[in-house]
């Protein structure tokens, strides 16, 4: 157990950790409205299933692109104002407009008009969106140096990241309630409104509040200039070779993937599994079921997971805690065999508290680590300093796990033989569907408790090269 008191020059004000929770709610709240929203394509505005798929799909690519290019510019803006915070502000603003303008669609256009439409707004609205999102990660990481607070301020922006899963299960109810809005389409685009100034006001707060590192002690950036993108193009291509060769965040990159991508790859099943085996596909008996299943999930993991996992990586170290949470959630994930009950529907509330071990673990623990491979990078490679440009390739992955996830999710259901079409599916593939619902998360998370296992970035490490890079750089 460590007896190290954090010194007061590196805990983060409550109101900047509240500040920067709200970047967070925004974080989650946006991409979690839009899946949300896009399953309206389909009912509200008569889009083509297959034309629905590539709008979901086509922008994923586009913004994997972009992001990197955030971090970089992040990384090696000089303004007056910061690196991070000018972005953030103009970003959430612009993620929020972008956001109400992408969904004001009507389903008396033709479907080729609304596709082009989506389409070309959607690349324009995750421009605005990766302005906002990737210097917020990279702020996070030089909010403070210190090794457990760190977590603390990971763990409680990830606390108010979770109201957003809260929130978003219930839009789909709310859209298809005939007594709000008399169509989907008028629901969707004044729920669109409703959000995305709910984004703006929440998303400017850590641009007016939060605090960036010191610009004095920040040196051998590049000039960001129209004469120098050749340069500049050149210094990131090297910047992401070199990130790519840290074998320590590739770890992380690695666990992260297979967690998120065994989580997400089976996230859908249990709305399935609620509805075909628990209520043998009575839609109207499964109510609002599949919703408080979601919430309570986001419920648990706010208000009682994250706090635990802050308290176990304090206690035992990030690595210690990431390997427990991990095997926790998969003795969570195999109770969900006897929790899914069409006897007692209840209990499918009793996996939770192990179950969501697993992702509440993840991202609080990942991305406190991530800053400590920060001070790493700067130990051996000098500066500067890459936080953009580590977290927008480590949410990169995440990205690229949730795209490939939704593929191979589609495939699982075909493979178990799950028919759409049919009201009642049949008992082999009920159970084949649940069988895959528990070993995928299950084994994935077994995996990346493999590639953890040699993770070396200790407490004591990381306070080591803390001290030498104080030491560096003159600081008091």
């Amino acid at each position: 157990m460590t007896t190290y008191a954090t010194p007061l020059k590196d805990k983060v004000p409550f109101g900047q950790k509240a500040a920067f929770g709200a970047g967070h709610l925004v974080n989650n709240l946006l991409p979690g409205s839009l899946g949300i929203f896009m399953f309206f394509l389909l009912t509200a505005f008569g889009m083509d299933p297959f034309l629905a798929g590539l709008l979901g799909g086509l922008p994923r690519f586009f913004d994997a692109i972009t992001d990197p290019i955030m971090g970089y510019i992040s990384d090696n803006t000089k303004s007056r104002f910061g690196r991070r915070k000018p972005y953030i502000f103009a970003g959430a603003i612009l993620s929020g407009v972008l956001f109400m303008v992408l969904w004001q669609l009507n389903p008396e256009n033709t479907q080729m008009y609304n596709f082009w439409y989506f389409l070309i707004l959607s690349m324009v609205y995750l421009l605005g969106n990766t302005m906002f999102s990737t210097p917020l990660i990279g702020l996070g990481y030089e909010m403070t140096f210190d090794y457990n607070e760190r977590t603390r301020l990971m763990g409680f922006s990830q606390t108010l990241g979770q109201v957003a899963w809260m929130i978003v299960p219930w839009f789909w109810v709310l859209i298809a309630n005939p007594n709000l809005f008399e169509t989907q389409a008028i629901g969707v685009r004044r729920l669109s409104i409703i959000v995305g100034g709910i984004c703006m006001i929440l998303g400017v707060l850590p641009a007016l509040f939060c605090k960036e590192v010191d610009q004095a002690n920040l040196t051998n950036r590049d000039d960001l200039t129209l004469k120098n993108i050749a340069k500049n193009l050149k210094s990131l291509l090297s910047n992401m070779v070199q990130i790519f060769k840290n074998k320590t965040f590739v770890r992380l990159c690695g666990a992260t993937f297979l967690v998120f991508n065994g989580f997400q790859m089976v996230a859908s099943f249990s709305y399935f599994i609620i509805v075909f085996y628990m209520f043998r596909g009575d839609y109207g008996a499964a109510g609002t079921w599949p919703a408080w299943f979601s919430t309570v999930s986001a419920l648990a993991t706010a208000f009682l997971i994250i706090p635990i996992i802050t308290w176990m990586a304090n206690r035992w170290g990030k690595r210690n805690a990431f390997i427990m949470a991990t095997a926790l959630s998969m003795v969570g994930y195999a109770l969900k065999w006897w929790g899914f009950s069409p006897e007692n529907p209840w209990l499918m509330f009793m996996p939770l508290p192990l179950m969501v071990f697993g992702i509440g673990g993840l991202f609080t623990l990942m991305m406190s680590m991530t800053a400590d491979v920060c001070d790493l990078d700067e130990l051996n490679n000098g500066m500067p300093r890459k936080e953009g440009s580590f977290g927008a390739i480590y949410w990169w992955m995440v990205k690229l796990g949730q795209g490939l996830a939704l593929v191979l999710g589609g495939l699982v259901l075909k493979l178990v033989g799950f028919d759409q079409n049919a009201a009642m599916q049949t008992t082999e593939t009920l159970t084949n569907l649940r069988l895959a619902d528990i070993i995928i998360p299950a084994f994935t998370a077994g995996l990346a408790i493999l590639v953890m296992w040699n993770y070396d970035l200790t407490e004591d490490k990381a306070r080591e090269i803390k001290n030498e890079l104080v030491r560096r750089r003159g600081e008091l």
